[in-house]
């Protein structure tokens, strides 16, 4: 599949993602992106953040494929359930622990448990070792929950622009292959 076949939504976490993010970039660089927006960054509501990715899923005109980042993984995950069109893909990064108390900021919590049911569209998670909102042994989980294939990023803190991933060109290559297999299994 190629990005003009695709409505791809960009699914920020907690606080957005701000100019220096990849997600900001992408949004900017790929011609069919779009940005799910919330009505509040910073205190995020579980309801309210998935009812808002639900809405989006559900007025795209064209197969969805959902980009996610942190909170907007579990966002994601949660808008599955309402959301009425079904979705091609999902490209998630940096899973937070949702059901760890001792990570903070603590509304993180009320985004979980995440649902353990294999997803019913491809999907891939990259996740880092030394990611503050999860650890790597979680983050694999639920990726093998979700039947996503799982890339190890390394050392690469939470994958935002203050861990050095603004640009993160080795994500989009990444996300460049993982919608042309979306093309190749659809043929």
């Amino acid at each position: 599949m190629r990005v003009a076949e695709a409505d791809i939504l960009i699914i920020p976490g907690y606080k957005g993602s701000p100019d220096n993010h990849w997600q900001t970039r992408w949004e900017r660089k790929l011609s069919t992106a779009r940005r799910v927006p919330q009505a509040e960054w910073s205190k995020p509501v579980r309801e309210d953040w998935a009812g808002s990715v639900a809405e989006a899923i559900d007025a795209s005109t064209r197969p969805v494929i959902l980009v996610a980042h942190s909170l907007g993984v579990a966002a994601a995950i949660h808008a599955l359930a309402i959301a009425e069109k079904p979705v091609a893909g999902a490209f998630f990064v940096a899973p937070p622990d949702v059901e760890n108390a001792a990570i903070r900021p603590k509304h993180l919590m009320t985004f979980g448990p995440y649902p353990r049911e294999p997803l019913p569209f491809p999907s891939i998670v990259v996740a880092s070792r030394n990611d503050v909102f999860t650890s790597f042994e979680a983050a694999e989980d639920i990726a093998g929950a979700w039947g996503s294939l799982f890339i190890d990023a390394g050392e690469a803190g939470h994958i935002n622009g203050e861990s050095g991933h603004g640009p993160w060109p080795e994500g989009l290559l990444t996300f460049g292959k993982f919608m042309s297999r979306l093309k190749a299994e659809g043929s």
